[in-house]
């Protein structure tokens, strides 16, 4: 049994490696004030010494300087200094200051004085971010442009230079011009060109005469193409909006940089975090919060489970799944009474069983171990001694309802084989969309007819579906949910823009507004952290089929 400050204490590393944000500066705050005297260390005593009087600090330019003084200092001092060295770490000390620690009025003070000479360009630059994280665009450009003029053939300049340039090309729009981000090139291809499918019969595009166009940019699984991707597809193309990505490691990207530059994007990825990058991205994806609250909501409100069990592999999905499905449960009253975690390697679930259900940790049950020992070899004269060991022994110990394993069908099937070789009856087995697959019920063995799982896609809205018809026409196959949430962002997006969205801060409102939209597999509505909500389907199987979930109270 793994105690939860275990588990909580792994999903904070592992969301300090991959929270979803964009590096911002530290937001304006108290002035800057310059160092002075007081600041000076005390000297240390030495052994058996007291310290004594402290020597008198050497007198410093700052004591009686203000923090424009100060900083007017360095730049003198970087022009005056006898050689290069000292010249470079007076300016190096003075940029410093002007990016890190100057308010926003302080660093107006240095962009309207001649005085300060170089430090101006680096203060407008961080005036022209601070106007751009507000959307003042036109701000911003004022900025960004006073870098290019007193900062010529700089690094920052060139950097300046690029923004403006998007900041222009960001009002020229092709209202019918819709962008996409995917990787369609690499291993994730094929998940890339789903989307993309999916997403050209959303927008009408396999109609004659839709009006609409689709640019299309190849991330390549890679951030720096997915931004580059996002750049192009404003400047060159003009686009309304952007949809993508898929991936978790280029979705914060697209949505970053889409952001920036005012341009509504629908996220297709389930990346945590994403629509908290800025007010301008939206996500349709079937997001671990909506699987986890519609799961425990089913458990718990319409099949009477209280006490639940959790095995869950250590990587991002799985800590991510456990942790909201631990929240959801004790929101809702209920308990957690085992948790284990596993290995994204590991084929033998012996060991993990034995560890979650209490075979494994023999000194804790040794009296139990002897009781029971004596009895079996009571009832049986042949028993060995050499052949009873806990596993064999000790009765496992599943005091509850249900084991949740965010975790692929093949793997639940690896567990639910050694459950049962561990004799764990009577408990359901609970897990993600991973686990709507044609052979889930192969693999469940033993339990196959004790699973719980959830989806948008079931067999009853799936085979209903006018677009599952329409795709099955065009691509002779079966569309997954991948399709099918690229579909309902196109046809939002076609159908917003016929009905007048002209321009990105409209469409970015209509978005914001969306409720009862007919979305592939029924009503979609937007909530107010701009997901797109969508029916979430309890599912189980019946005679080797997956079916949804019937409840009988």
């Amino acid at each position: 049994m793994t105690p939860r400050f275990t588990l909580l204490l792994g999903a904070c590393l592992l969301a300090s490696c991959t929270t979803v944000a964009t590096k911002k500066r530290a937001a304006f705050k108290q002035p800057y004030k310059p160092p002075t005297a007081a600041a000076e260390k005390k000297p240390k005593a030495l052994a058996g010494m007291s310290a004594g009087k402290a020597p008198e600090p050497v007198k410093s330019e700052s004591k009686a300087q203000d923090a424009m003084g100060y900083l007017k200092s360095l730049v003198d001092k970087s022009v005056q200094a006898p050689n290069k060295q000292e010249q470079d770490s007076n300016r190096l000390h003075a940029i410093d200051i002007v990016e890190n620690k100057l308010n926003e009025e302080q660093l107006e003070d240095v962009a309207d004085n001649s005085d300060f000479g170089f430090l101006r360009g680096h203060a407008m630059f961080r005036l022209g971010e601070n106007a751009l994280e507000h959307k003042d665009t036109s701000a911003a450009k004022k900025y960004f442009s006073g870098v290019i003029d007193y900062l010529p053939g700089s690094d920052l300049a060139v950097r300046a230079q690029e923004i403006v340039q998007q900041l222009e090309a960001a009002k020229n729009v092709q209202t019918q011009t819709v962008g996409v981000v995917l990787p369609l090139s690499g291993k994730n291809a094929p998940v890339g060109q789903r989307a993309l499918r999916g997403l050209e019969m959303g927008l009408g595009l396999h109609i004659p005469g839709s009006g609409f166009k689709l640019a299309v940019m190849d991330s390549e699984g890679n951030p720096d193409s997915a931004r580059r991707g996002v750049e192009r597809l404003v400047k060159e193309d003009n686009v309304i909006a952007i949809v993508g990505s898929l991936l978790s490691k280029t979705a914060p990207a697209v949505a970053a940089k889409s952001d920036e530059l005012g341009v509504p994007t629908i996220a297709l990825s389930q990346r945590s975090g994403l629509t908290e990058i800025g007010p301008t991205v939206f996500r349709n994806s079937l997001t671990s919060g909506m699987q986890v609250r519609a799961l425990v909501r089913t458990a718990m409100e319409d099949l009477g489970m209280k006490k639940f069990a959790i095995l869950y592999p250590n990587d991002l999905y799985g800590v991510e799944f456990t942790n909201i499905f631990w929240d959801e449960v004790l929101a809702r009253g209920g308990q957690i009474t085992a948790v284990q975690t596993y290995s994204t390697k590991e084929t033998d679930f012996r060991l993990v069983i034995q560890r979650l259900v209490g075979t494994y940790f023999g000194e804790a049950r040794q009296d139990e171990f002897s009781v029971r020992l004596k009895e079996l070899q009571h009832a049986d004269k042949k028993r060995s001694v050499r052949q009873s060991n806990l596993e064999t022994v000790l009765p496992p110990i599943a005091d509850f309802d249900a084991v949740f394993i965010p975790d692929s069908a093949k793997a639940m099937g690896q567990i639910s084989a050694m459950l049962s070789y561990n004799d764990v009856r009577n408990v359901k087995l609970m897990g993600t969309n991973l686990w709507n697959t044609k052979d889930v019920a192969r693999r469940a063995g033993n339990f196959s007819n004790n699973l719980l799982f959830v989806d948008s896609v079931s067999p009853t809205t799936h085979n209903k579906a006018r677009f599952v018809t329409e795709y099955k026409a065009l691509y002779n196959e079966e569309p997954s949910l991948i399709e099918i949430q690229a579909y309902d962002a196109g046809l939002i997006l076609r159908q917003l823009i016929a009905s007048g969205a002209s321009s990105r801060e409209d469409l970015t409102k209509r978005l914001t507004e969306l409720k009862h939209f007919p979305g592939a597999l029924g009503s979609v509505s937007m909530s107010s952290e701009r997901e797109i909500e969508r029916p979430v389907t309890p599912l189980t199987i019946e005679k080797g089929e997956v079916i949804p979930l019937n409840v009988t109270k």
